[in-house]
């Protein structure tokens, strides 16, 4: 099983999140995928996804701010 090692970008508390609600985070695991903590929002967006989309049922659709993932980019290796 692969597990967590180290955070993509900036902290969500560098980011303002000090509520520790609505704190999306980007996390690159042991086997080199990546990890999303995000808004589920696949009710409201599964029928918009294109024709040569789709997911499992295991699957959903989730959000992060722009501000999110911006300041991970730096983090996310080329290769």
């Amino acid at each position: 099983m692969s597990r967590i090692i180290r955070r993509i970008g900036a902290s969500p508390l560098s980011r303002g999140c000090a509520t520790g609600q609505n704190c999306p985070d980007i996390f690159e695991l042991s086997d080199g995928s990546f990890a999303v903590i995000g808004t589920d929002v696949t009710a409201k967006l599964d029928a918009d996804l294109p024709a040569d989309a789709s997911r499992a049922d295991y699957e959903r659709i989730v959000t992060i701010s722009r501000e999110t993932l911006i300041r991970a980019k730096a983090d996310i290796p080329d290769a």
